[in-house]
């Protein structure tokens, strides 16, 4: 009878370790092997070779098959193991009582809820899977605007290891595709939340500087949606050549708008400054209009930044008041020197009966808004230095009462800016209506400051208003429509304001606004507002051929003369009853968007023109922008990036925290910010 050569040994009862799970011993000749039963490899099987080699190939061998291992992973070490972090050895071993289960990895997408990332998770059951761990890590780095480079980190690489030893660490070039893979993925619900829209969209387009002297164009997306909630998207975050002009920039807004098929559908745009950009946007108006006619004949297409504008107005007058500031903040080094100095100097504010509820201070050089506190505080103790001046003779820097003077009318002033700036910034996305009551006052401040007798003074305020009725002629008729559309205000706020801002020539004014309205109310009311009625739209899903995509536009004007001549028929239009029924009372927590998600029924057309004129961004800058001297700089790290790369991390980063925002869940999107200050 013919013996075989390999005999199963049946196992001990000593064999208790759950690696003998996935193993069968086996012994030929006078050695004992261990076959795994996945993939009838031999290992040694002898009772002196222990069981860590056979624990180290079914990580291995398990991963591939992606085999639950966490009973394996969780068995206790019977020998100690000294490990330090420069030695560390994923293959040889692993330390005492150290347990490593492989965790469910999160996809921070729509269909994430704010309790699932918190809830617990069964590790018996859990499965690990690389494709989608690889894609997580890419989601990760995008979300949070990581590094790339921080997968080739040591610490991360031992961290991962440690944690999920199955994960396949990627290079850095690997995490940048996935990175592309995503944003292409995101790209596309961006696409079709746009063209799934019944309104029309305004974008913002945001120049960006690198500290390597690059030039970049953000193109964002404003618009409110079928819930009549206000929505922000990124599209585009382009390379600019240094050289490039007017010209080229309209090139790169119009190819922009080409790419997301969204010329139809766009209201208005805005610009960061105030003034420039002429040339490029006569050519972006003159490119649309030949597609389709702009609304109101353009006038309400050119918006500028309002923020941007408080913040150049300010810098002028910071620059006129240099050489004063500049005694002023010597005057506050001096009495800060030494404690002695510091000390003669409050014996001097308590006899000149100074407060000093406001410390002296000194401003940052990059924060327009300290030099305006520096100010304030050391206006209450004008008296104190005028003493001080007296007693003190290394005191060098002492201001004169004119000067003084200067310096109490220019931070008032500043105060109004301020104020103004806080209020806009306060909200991440504040509709327009919100805008026209501050601007006019700034106004009427501005008219009343340019009648100062000073010289000095007026002066200022001249070159104020020059810089201010360059946005006023752009952005009044807008933001003056935007506030009719708060049930608040409707005409009535118009009436308020220009009597103070135009005295006798305030009738023309208000009937010109009035008309204005009116007339963008005709429009719309023939559809000319609706993107749904845009032909060129209908002809694409099959409803219309071609000839009659051209028969309807040469009836343009015969849908405008029906709608005239509906008129005479005592039928009474969405904004004749909307402006003659009584104003909404004002309270704190009226919100403009959840009034008129209400009375859209009541008024279906008005509430198209609103929807698209509630969400014409205003401003472009948020509070860490506003108050800084400097402009938009990208950081370093992002600066270096390829172009495609660049603009799938910075416009991908924008839609994951969007999507995290809409989940509730605030505390998965902490990010390292885009800029930096410019040095």
């Amino acid at each position: 009878m013919e013996i075989p050569t390999e005999i199963p040994i049946k196992k001990p009862k000593r064999l208790t370790s759950v690696v003998w799970n996935h193993f069968e011993r086996v012994r030929k000749a006078d050695i004992c092997y261990a076959v795994c039963v996945h993939c009838k490899k031999k290992l040694s099987g002898s009772s002196n070779s222990g069981t860590t080699h056979l624990r180290n190939h079914l990580l291995r061998c398990l991963k591939r098959s992606n085999y639950d291992v966490s009973s394996i992973l969780a068995a206790k070490r019977k020998r100690k193991e000294t490990t330090t972090l420069a030695v560390v050895s994923y293959e040889e071993g692993q330390r005492k009582e150290e347990i490593i289960s492989p965790m469910t990895t999160f996809k921070f997408d729509q269909g994430v809820k704010k309790e699932e990332v918190n809830m617990p998770i069964n590790l018996g059951s859990a499965r690990f899977d690389q494709e989608r761990s690889r894609l997580d890590l890419a989601r990760m780095i995008m979300l949070h605007g990581y590094p790339l480079a921080m997968v080739d980190h040591i610490g991360f690489k031992i961290f991962v290891k440690n944690l999920q030893p199955q994960f396949e660490v990627l290079t850095n070039s690997a995490v940048e595709l996935d990175c592309l893979t995503i944003f292409s993925k995101e790209k596309q619900k961006v696409y079709e939340a746009i063209h799934n829209l019944h309104g029309r969209i305004s974008l913002s387009a945001d120049v960006w500087d690198s500290s390597e002297n690059a030039r970049y164009l953000c193109l964002t997306a404003f618009y409110i949606d079928e819930d009549w909630k206000l929505q922000k998207k990124m599209l585009n975050f382009i390379t600019l050549d240094p050289s490039h002009t007017d010209d080229i920039l309209s090139e790169v807004v119009i190819k922009s708008l080409t790419e997301w098929a969204i010329d139809r559908k766009l209201f208005s745009m805005t610009f960061d400054h105030f003034t420039g950009y002429d040339v490029m946007i006569f050519r972006i108006k003159d490119w649309l209009s030949q597609n389709r006619p702009l609304l109101k004949n353009g006038e309400l297409f050119d918006v500028r930044c309002a923020v941007q504008l408080m913040k150049s107005i300010v810098s002028d007058v910071m620059e006129a008041l240099r050489d004063v500031t500049h005694k002023v903040r010597e005057s506050i080094r001096h009495v800060k020197s030494s404690q002695l100095t510091l000390g003669k100097f409050n014996v001097i504010a308590q006899q000149a009966s100074v407060n000093g509820e406001r410390p002296l201070i000194l401003d940052c050089g990059q924060q327009w808004s300290s030099t305006y506190l520096m100010l304030e505080a050391a206006l209450d103790y004008r008296g104190a230095f005028n003493l001080l001046e007296e007693s003190d003779p290394s005191y060098t820097t002492p201001l004169s009462e004119t000067e003084w003077d200067h310096v109490s009318a220019i931070a008032g002033y500043v105060k109004l800016f301020v104020e103004v700036t806080n209020f806009f910034t306060a909200n991440k996305c504040s509709t327009a209506n919100l805008y026209f009551p501050e601007i006019c006052d700034i106004h009427i401040q501005l008219i009343e400051w340019c009648k100062n007798p000073d010289s000095f003074l007026s002066d200022i305020a001249l070159k104020m208003k020059e810089k201010f009725d360059k946005y006023w002629n752009k952005c009044s008729l807008t933001l003056a429509i935007a506030a009719i559309l708060d049930p608040r205000f409707k005409m009535k706020l118009v009436e308020y304001y220009y009597p103070q801002i135009y005295g006798s020539d305030a009738s023309n004014q208000i009937k010109e606004i009035s008309d204005a309205i009116r007339e963008l109310s005709n429009e719309y009311a023939m559809g000319a507002g609706s993107s749904s009625l845009d032909p060129d739209t209908a002809g694409a899903s099959g409803s219309l051929t071609s000839t009659t995509i051209g028969t309807r536009d040469r009836l343009r004007g015969f849908d405008k003369f029906l709608h005239e001549t509906s008129q005479s028929h005592n039928i009474t239009s969405d904004l004749e009853k909307y402006l003659e029924e009584p104003v909404f009372p004002r309270n704190y927590d009226f919100s403009v968007l959840n009034w008129w998600k209400v009375h859209t029924p009541r008024y279906p057309t008005l509430s198209m023109m609103a929807r698209d004129i509630l969400g014409v961004p205003a401003s472009t800058l948020g509070p860490d922008l506003a108050f800084h001297n400097r402009d938009r700089v990208l950081d370093n790290q992002r600066s270096s990036l390829n172009p495609d790369a660049r603009e799938a991390l910075i416009c991908g980063q924008d839609w994951l925290r969007m999507e995290a925002e809409e989940t509730n869940a605030p505390h998965i999107y902490t990010a390292v910010p885009l800029s930096v200050e410019s040095k």
